[in-house]
């Protein structure tokens, strides 16, 4: 891939994906795959006059070696230093990237009991940290190529062609073309008018119907407002959370949704794939559940915490979104979401409530908001999706036909 393409593309994630300040600290996230690349984004966030960019540098295969031959106890252990470091992020609320390039089945064979256990130990202390920071900093979560990623989308292709292949989807449904700022400001103005539309309803429950055996019904938060495209944090600053994006979501009310929902496209977690699986709700809570492949795994994703069986977020996406145009499953997670409509098991968002720079965490939790150490997507849009929204004045309004916008 062209270098004069990739800059532009780095320029995009320091510039309009966290919006670097002059004198903050960046922390980027990012495996091992493209390390020119990780330096070009370094050098953008220095050239917005950041203070410090630090890399920490992930690798899969580390990961599965750690959670077999470490105990459960030093798994689950978060030392000093770790905390250390949380600490640092409460008291300079640092920018945060994460450039993901995973290997859809880099982590096939870990062992998933000692992974959960050892995440649900570390948790609390971490909620602690996470809390105050919480819609404090800008963060944005990007993609670049991985080898073992590119050769999962196209298998025919020799290593270096699947990467390069893959490269053009990424930066192609990321809208990195002539003027990428210019083109994210544009599609920001389209995703806040439609949020806007659906706001001025009132919407009291969104009902979900597809021939695929979907049928269900979740109520929404009296104070809850539709939010897409970037944010504002609580210290003022704009930025693009998702490179790319297409939804327009909400947190849904803890403990209302009933029915069945079927899973429309594979789910990635902790580097392994859940397929063809369905989920029941009956009082907001997943009470029954089945996947043909990973059951175990979709099993400890609903029950790693009280809050992980309920959900946390409705996103709207068209069925004809270019990521879903494109004709590739990414196996991703961030590409897969905004292919289709999708829901999420786990925390919900506070700054989805009207007001919510001037409430506490506790109070839009106490409206309503989920609460938990896990916020997983899951893909739910199909070709006749059918979704209606009832109001609280008692209109019924279609939102979605044919899988996209009836509006």
């Amino acid at each position: 891939m062209k270098k004069t393409i990739l800059r532009k593309y780095a320029r995009l994630i320091a510039e309009c994906g966290v919006n670097v300040q002059k004198g903050q600290e960046v922390f980027i996230q990012a495996e091992l795959d493209q390390p020119e690349f990780v330096q070009m984004v370094v050098e953008e966030c220095y050239k917005l006059k950041a203070k410090k960019v630090v890399v920490d540098w992930d690798y899969q295969p580390l990961t599965k070696l750690h959670v077999r031959y470490r105990s459960l106890t030093t798994l689950s252990k978060l030392d000093n230093y770790e905390e250390a470091r949380w600490q640092h992020y409460v008291d300079t609320i640092p920018c945060r990237i994460y450039l993901i390039s995973e290997d859809p089945d880099g982590l096939k064979g870990v062992n998933q009991e000692k992974m959960a256990k050892s995440q649900q130990k570390k948790y609390p202390i971490i909620k602690g940290y996470r809390d105050q920071i919480e819609n404090k900093y800008q963060w944005c979560i990007a993609a670049v190529p991985g080898a073992a990623w590119a050769k999962k989308l196209f298998p025919q292709l020799r290593t270096s062609q699947a990467i390069e292949k893959l490269w053009e989807a990424i930066l192609e449904t990321s809208r990195v073309w002539d003027d990428p700022v210019a083109a994210w400001k544009e599609h920001n103005t389209d995703l806040q008018n439609r949020c806007n539309y659906l706001n001025s309803l009132g919407i009291k429950e969104l009902h979900y119907k597809s021939s695929n055996g979907t049928d269900f019904t979740v109520g929404m938060i009296d104070e809850a407002q539709f939010c897409g495209g970037g944010e504002t944090s609580l210290q003022g600053i704009f930025f693009n959370p998702n490179i790319p994006t297409e939804e327009c979501f909400i947190s849904p009310k803890k403990g209302v949704a009933e029915g069945v929902v079927y899973s429309t496209k594979p789910l990635s977690y902790q580097g392994q794939l859940i397929e063809n699986f369905w989920i029941r709700f009956h009082e907001g809570k997943a009470v029954e559940w089945n996947a043909e492949q990973n059951n175990t795994l979709l099993t400890k994703l609903i029950e790693m915490d009280e809050g992980s069986c309920y959900l946390g977020e409705c996103a709207l996406v068209p069925f004809d979104s270019p990521i879903n145009q494109s004709g590739l499953l990414f196996y991703n997670t961030l590409f897969d979401e905004n292919a289709t409509c999708h829901l999420a098991l786990g925390m919900g968002f506070a700054d989805t409530i009207k007001d919510f720079a001037h409430k506490t965490l506790d109070e839009c939790r106490a409206l309503g908001v989920n609460d938990s150490m896990v916020h997983e997507d899951f893909m739910i849009g199909s070709r006749d999706l059918a979704i209606d929204a009832v109001c609280r004045d008692g209109r019924t309004v279609a939102i979605f036909r044919d899988g996209t916008w009836a509006f």
